[in-house]
């Protein structure tokens, strides 16, 4: 094989989960011509999270080898909403909320890819155009019975959980966005296997030749067992502060860490293999945590507040300083004291009074600094303290 192409090859199959056609791709590599490569984003919600960024990453590696990116947004498809891993029908959203977030992302997006290299495109420039007939043609070249092979459809069906009709014209739609693009590559998250495929399906249908697809992991969130979500509270935020994303970052597990560098680092394969050794042989594996969120505040920012996170980080964890501008709670006791347990429910610092006595059970909870463990503390009226929970959460609480 031409050492270029295995080089691309590399490149596009680094930390992917599958690519098809291997084959495929390696010819139309061969011919020299830059790829046309979709990625599909429904604008459903206007922020961005590391989890988002795991395409975007691999993106922004195709164009550094000379692609050409079609970045999709679907915002026709946004108001079907995407069923994919759903165990229910998605809310629609309108036209308006649509464009807003729209905008939101492609303000994001251009902190990874480049803008000279990117072709922004809306899906709904060619399905606002197509008529009740196409879409009756369109629906007519799949079966009831082919759209049940996808898992969660199947899932719902078997539970007798309602399918909405508008849901099975999601896949059929996001494989006809490429026909419409003449994509050669499509990438997706391994619960977008279904969608991609049908993408190829529609273009042989449609006389093209069929796009190759290249599916990403999901991203787990800091807890390193669900996926990476708001709704979760595991996530990173692209457009939190720095000194936010670099704690987030710092508090990952030492093995969660290499599956973070493998998805959103750029560093090389050679670079991240060598630091793998060095840990074998007795490098403390934070200062490569330390390399890697410095590396992800860059991209977000600028490498002077990447700097300025991990002198604040070093000033509160490792020598014990708090943070400036812990943000202010005033509670109201009901008698002389209130307890510590709904004291830290009250603040946010726990979801749950049971989370609370977790908490103090394993001694995360300071109060002014001093480790609390014991779980009936009171706090008394007309006091204010600095409250504490792990390594990145304050609160002071003034009781009234």
């Amino acid at each position: 094989m031409n050492k270029s192409i295995k080089s691309q090859l590399e490149i596009i199959k680094r930390g992917c989960q599958e690519l098809l056609v291997e084959t495929e791709l390696e010819t139309r590599l061969t011919s020299g011509n830059p790829l046309r490569v979709k990625a599909g984003f429904d604008p459903t919600a206007p922020d961005l999270h590391l989890g988002h960024t795991v395409l975007l990453n691999k993106l922004r590696q195709l164009q550094d080898i000379g692609h050409h990116i079609l970045f999709l947004i679907g915002d026709f498809t946004g108001m079907i909403g995407d069923p994919s891993g759903k165990n229910s029908t998605r809310p629609p959203l309108t036209r308006e909320q649509v464009a807003e977030n729209a905008r939101s992302y492609t303000t994001q997006v251009f902190k990874i890819l480049k803008p000279e290299q990117t072709e922004v495109v809306f899906n709904s420039t060619w399905m606002d155009k197509i008529s009740a007939a196409d879409l009756i043609k369109l629906a007519a070249t799949h079966t009831v019975a082919r759209m049940l092979e996808r898992d969660d459809f199947d899932k719902r069906y078997r539970n007798n959980q309602a399918i909405a009709i508008h849901e099975f014209l999601y896949p059929l739609i996001q494989g006809y966005d490429s026909v419409a693009l003449k994509a050669d590559l499509e990438l997706g998250g391994t619960d977008q296997k279904f969608n991609l495929l049908m993408g190829r399906e529609l273009q042989k249908h449609f006389g093209q030749a069929q796009q190759c697809i290249l599916t990403m992991p999901l991203l787990e969130g800091l807890d390193g067992v669900n996926k990476m979500s708001k709704s979760l509270n595991n996530y990173v935020g692209i457009t939190e502060s720095p000194t936010e994303i670099f704690g987030k970052l710092m508090s990952v597990s030492d093995q969660l860490m290499w599956r973070y560098l493998d998805l959103l680092s750029f560093e090389s394969l050679q670079t991240i293999q060598k630091w793998h050794e060095e840990v074998e042989a007795g490098r403390n594996p934070r200062d490569i945590k330390v390399m890697l969120a410095q590396e992800i505040v860059s991209r977000f920012y600028d490498r002077a507040s990447a700097e300025d996170a991990l002198i604040d980080f070093e000033a509160r964890f490792k020598h014990g300083a708090l943070p400036e501008n812990i943000p202010k709670k005033i509670l109201q006791a009901q008698g002389n004291e209130i307890p510590l347990v709904q004291l830290l429910k009250q603040t946010g610092l726990t979801a749950s009074t049971s989370e609370a006595l977790r908490m103090i059970e394993q001694g995360a909870v300071k109060l002014n600094n001093e480790k609390v463990t014991d779980k009936s503390t009171q706090i008394a009226r007309g006091t204010s303290v600095v409250i504490q929970v792990g390594k990145r959460k304050f609160a002071n609480a003034i009781i009234q």
